[in-house]
């Protein structure tokens, strides 16, 4: 691992990846490995969880694709030297900013998604000219040994590399001389990374994780919201981020919205979500383990039926929970679905307020002013209106957390901008040299003074 820091430590500071030409070809050529490989890619996804071949292209490759075409199209623009104004004092002078690649990266990945979060931040990081040393998750080791594979057979490894590994890889590599650390995962392992950059000051995103909320009103489309927040509950087993953790509906609708969310699973997955081929697994024993134990059979109304052998759970709904249940206390990351009730609108903004700031929010409504009281008062990274999970397909809008969910953004133009320096620097002239600012000051106070009056 050394050597591989000390490569790309060399490989940057070559000057090749200043040009946008090559940023580009390396874009693309990563793009034609992962469309070579595609088949390859869903066995690997197939391996590790069970993942359908329609989510695997969904949520991993087409979200790439995009992204990678986005950052063609964009990069010579905002690789620019952009012009900014110059100030009387410093007159006369030009003044400008350079966006300035960082250096060497490390890209820790999860494993629930383990090729988009993976490849994500490394192209944002490949577009704004910096190397990559990438750490796909353990939890997933075929698609992990697949990544590193396609990629260490392709790419120059001072350019770009995979390291597996475990977690003592991970330490060892942040201990390493970095310029820039972006982790995606849980929260506690988010503080070890925070941690390790600090001792050696490196600047870092976070994309974590935490318990985000589902708020469904009186004016909801009940029978919309209830497929919609099926199918962002249970895609991928419910192991996803910015799945909706938790719901609360108005307890007008509660038995409703229950039945509804039952009739949308049967209608996804069948009467026998374990036959269907379109319902991923549990990553691992240690997952599972932790799933069944927050499952109160006295408090199912719908599903609960688990298989150790195949790491399966059933899509389970579960009723009359509370803030001190197990389901509660932390964010579930599987398919199960706590619905809880509420009377009052105002009452569940105070009670969220008082939260840690999720990753995502979603409302289902269809009252305006209900709309900006959610949106206003209560604070997350980011989330949707009448819909779940779907607001990561646009790559205008940045992604990230805020407090326990994380901090930094990415996603199209943020990508670039996170993986950039923005470097300011000013030109002064030399026909004119203003004496006010030198020493002696005795006499000048009065006309520093004046001059202030007219900046």
């Amino acid at each position: 691992m050394e050597q591989v820091v000390k490569k790309q430590h060399q490989f940057f500071n070559s000057g090749k990846t200043l040009d946008i030409s090559f940023r580009k070809e390396q874009l693309q050529k990563l793009k034609n490995i992962l469309q070579n490989h595609e088949q390859e890619i869903y066995e690997a996804l197939d391996e590790d969880f069970q993942k359908p071949p329609f989510e695997s292209h969904a949520t991993e490759l087409f979200v790439l694709y995009q992204e990678i075409d986005h950052l063609l199209a964009n990069i010579d623009r905002w690789a620019k030297t952009k012009k900014a104004q110059s100030s009387l004092i410093n007159f006369p002078s030009r003044s400008y900013i350079k966006p300035q690649p960082y250096g060497v990266t490390l890209v820790i990945a999860p494993w629930n998604y383990p090729v988009q979060l993976a490849l994500n931040p490394a192209i944002g990081a490949i577009a704004a000219g910096n190397t990559v040393i990438l750490k796909p998750s353990e939890h997933a080791p075929h698609t992990s040994g697949l990544l590193a594979t396609l990629i260490n057979r392709n790419f120059d490894s001072g350019f770009l590399y995979v390291e597996e590994g475990d977690a003592e890889t991970t330490q060892s590599l942040l201990s390493k001389p970095l310029d820039y650390i972006f982790f995606t995962g849980s929260t506690h392992v988010g503080k070890i990374i925070m941690k390790s950059a600090a001792e050696q000051l490196t600047p870092l995103t976070l994309e974590l994780g935490g318990k985000s909320p589902t708020i469904v009103d009186q004016s909801a489309d009940l029978s919309l919201a209830a497929k919609r927040i099926a199918w962002g509950k249970f895609i991928n087993a419910g192991q996803t981020c910015v799945s909706p953790d938790y719901v609360y509906v108005h307890t007008s609708q509660h038995k409703q919205l229950c039945r509804l969310i039952q009739q949308e699973i049967r209608s996804f997955y069948g009467d026998d979500p374990s036959q269907s081929k379109d319902y991923a697994r549990i990553i691992n024993d240690k997952h599972f383990n932790r799933l069944t134990n927050l499952i109160d059979h006295d408090k199912v109304f719908f599903g609960g039926d688990t298989n150790s052998k195949r790491r399966y759970i059933e899509p389970t709904i579960m009723t009359e929970v509370n803030w001190d249940d197990a389901v509660m206390r932390g964010e579930i990351f599987g398919p199960i679905l706590p619905i809880l009730s509420f009377s009052e609108l105002d009452g569940i903004i105070s009670l969220l307020q008082k939260k840690s700031k999720p990753l995502a929010l979603y409302l289902f409504s269809t009252d305006t002013n209900n709309q900006k009281k959610v949106m206003n008062k209560l604070q997350f990274g980011g989330g949707c209106i009448n819909d779940t999970v779907a607001y990561l397909g646009n790559i205008n809008l940045p992604f990230g957390g805020i407090g326990n969910s994380g901090f930094g953004v990415y996603h199209g133009k943020t990508s670039f901008d996170t993986f950039t320096h923005p470097k300011s620097i000013m030109k002064k002239g030399n026909w004119l040299d203003i004496s006010l600012r030198y020493p002696p000051y005795k006499g000048k106070l009065k006309w520093l003074k004046k001059l202030t009056k007219f900046l």
